[in-house]
C-alpha cells in the first residue's frame, strides 16, 4: 500500500526512528534484518563480501526481464558479466562528451512546450519521435520508442510486486506482464541481431580493411567478446536499467529541488557561468566538470536526499555476524544465520541526523564543503553507487552525463519555474526511485 501511496521510504525511516539503526522484521514467516548502520553495510558489501550474495531473492523476481545479468546473478556468472561490461566504462569512453551533444540538442528542442520532462534512453529514438510529433502535430503513442518505454516501466512495476512476494514471486505472472516482457525482448533482440550481423561482416574482412576510427557503439563492442544472443540481450537490458532510469532519476530530482530552492539555483547558475560561460563559449570537458565544485555539491546533495537505489539487499550464504545492532545499546554484534536476508536502507542512512546534522532532511549543498566525521563510519555513510566489489561500474559515466546535461540546460535556459502546486514530495519506487505524482513539472524560459 505504501508503494502505491509513494511514501514507502518514509515509512521505513520512521521504523528506524522507533526501533534503532538495525532491527529485524518478519514477513510471511521470513525474518529479515534491516539496517541503516554504515559499518553493517560495509560488512555486507565489502569486508565480509563473501558471506553475502544476491541469492534467489533477486534472481527469481527479476530474471523474467533481466535474465542472468550483472544485477541478478552471483559467483562465476556475475564475474563473467562484470568482466564483459567493465571495458566499456574505460576513461576513454566516458570522457567523449561530444557523444551526448546530439541527443541533448534534440531533448532541448522538446522542452519549450513547458511540460515536465521524461528522460529517455537514446537508442529508442524516443526524443526524435517526440520532436517529430511536436513539429507535425502527430500522435507518437504508437511508435516503437514510446511503446518500449511504456512496457519497460510496466515490467518494472511488476518486478517490484514480485520482489515483495519473496519466495512466492512466481505467483505474480499476469498476462500484461508477460506481454511487456515479450515486447521488450523482441525489441532488444532486433538490436542484438544487428550487432551480430555487423560483427559477422567484420570477421569476414581482412584486418587491412577494418576501419579503426568508427564511432563507439556499446552493443557492437560487447558483441566482439561474445556472440551468444541471450547473453547480449541480458547484458543490454541490465545496462539499460542501470543507465536509463538511474541517470533520469538523478536529473529529475536535481531540477525538482532546484526550482524549490531558488537561492541554490541562482548560485549554481553563477557558478556555471563562471566555469563554462555562454553556450559554446568555453569547452566542457570531463576534467572541468569534476572541477566545478558547486555543481558537484548540488549533485551529491541530490543523491544524498534521493539516492536512485534507496533500498538494496543481500542474503547470508553462511552463518555470519554484523558488527552492530545487538544488545540494549545496539553496539554489540548481531548473529545472521545462513539464508537470512539483510536489507540496507541508503535513503534512511543518508538522513541520519547524527551523521549529517540536525538539518539532514533539508536540501543544502553547502554541507559538502563542511567537515563531518566520516572516519567513524569508514566513509560508508554516503553510498549512492553501492560499494565494494559490486560498486557501480558506470559511476563516473553517470556523474559525467548528469553534470554535462545540467550545464547545457542552464546555458540554454535563463530561468526555471516550478509548475507543480502540490507541496508534498512523492517518491515513485520501482527498481529505482524517481519523482512521483505527475513527475518533474518545470517551465523553462530562454530569456
Amino acid at each position: 500500500m505504501q508503494v502505491k501511496r509513494q511514501n514507502l521510504l518514509e515509512e521505513y525511516r520512521e521504523n528506524f526512528e522507533e526501533y534503532g539503526h538495525t532491527y529485524a522484521s518478519s514477513v510471511l514467516g521470513d525474518t529479515t534484518i534491516v539496517t541503516r548502520e554504515p559499518l553493517n553495510i560495509q560488512a555486507v558489501l565489502a569486508t565480509q563480501f563473501k558471506d553475502f550474495g544476491l541469492g534467489p531473492r533477486k534472481h527469481k523476481p527479476f530474471s523474467p526481464l533481466l535474465g542472468d545479468g550483472i544485477f541478478t546473478v552471483d559467483g562465476p556468472g556475475w564475474e563473467v558479466s562484470r568482466a564483459l561490461l567493465r571495458p566499456q566504462f574505460a576513461r576513454s569512453q566516458i570522457t567523449q562528451l561530444e557523444n551526448l551533444e546530439e541527443h541533448l540538442q534534440t531533448m532541448m528542442e522538446c522542452i519549450p512546450n513547458g511540460e515536465g520532462l521524461t528522460w529517455r534512453n537514446r537508442s529508442c529514438n524516443s526524443l526524435k519521435h517526440r520532436l517529430s510529433a511536436l513539429r507535425n502535430g502527430e500522435n507518437d503513442e504508437e511508435t516503437l520508442g514510446p511503446r518500449f518505454t511504456k512496457y519497460f516501466n510496466a515490467a518494472q512495476d511488476h518486478l517490484v510486486t514480485r520482489f515483495f512476494l519473496r519466495d512466492l514471486a512466481n505467483l505474480h505472472n499476469p498476462k500484461d506482464f508477460k506481454e511487456a516482457i515479450q515486447f521488450i525482448h523482441n525489441f532488444v533482440d532486433r538490436y542484438v541481431q544487428k550487432a551480430l550481423d555487423i560483427q559477422s561482416q567484420s570477421d569476414r574482412k581482412p584486418n587491412s580493411e577494418k576501419p579503426t576510427t568508427e564511432k563507439y557503439v556499446f552493443l557492437e563492442a560487447i558483441a566482439q567478446e561474445t556472440q551468444d544472443p541471450v547473453i547480449l540481450r541480458d547484458a543490454l537490458l541490465n545496462i539499460l536499467l542501470a543507465g536509463r532510469d538511474t541517470t533520469a532519476s538523478l536529473l529529475g530530482w536535481v531540477f525538482y529541488l532546484l526550482v524549490r530552492h531558488p537561492s541554490v539555483e541562482q548560485k549554481l547558475r553563477a557558478t556555471i557561468q563562471e566555469h563554462f560561460g555562454k553556450e559554446g563559449e568555453k569547452p566542457i570537458t570531463f576534467e572541468s566538470l569534476k572541477n566545478c565544485k558547486y555543481l558537484v555539491w548540488v549533485i551529491n546533495e541530490t543523491m544524498r536526499m534521493y539516492p536512485t537505489v534507496p533500498i538494496n539487499s543481500r542474503v547470508a550464504v553462511v552463518d555470519t555476524v554484523l558488527p552492530l545492532g545487538g544488545g540494549p545499546d545496539q553496539r554489540s554484534p548481531v548473529f545472521v544465520p545462513k539464508g537470512t536476508s539483510v536489507e540496507y536502507m541508503i535513503y534512511a542512512m543518508h538522513r541520519r541526523e547524527d551523521i549529517w546534522g540536525p538539518d539532514a532532511n533539508w536540501f543544502r549543498p553547502e554541507r559538502w564543503g563542511e567537515k563531518r566525521n566520516s572516519k567513524e563510519f569508514n566513509n560508508f555513510e554516503f553510498l549512492p553507487f553501492n560499494a565494494g566489489p559490486r560498486i557501480c561500474l558506470g559511476q563516473q559515466f553517470a556523474l559525467t552525463e548528469a553534470s554535462y546535461t545540467i550545464v547545457r540546460i542552464f546555458q540554454r535556459f535563463k530561468r526555471f519555474e516550478n509548475a507543480e502546486l502540490n507541496q508534498f514530495v512523492k517518491c515513485n519506487q520501482t527498481l529505482t526511485m524517481a519523482v512521483g505524482g505527475k513527475g518533474v513539472l518545470v517551465r523553462c524560459y530562454g530569456e
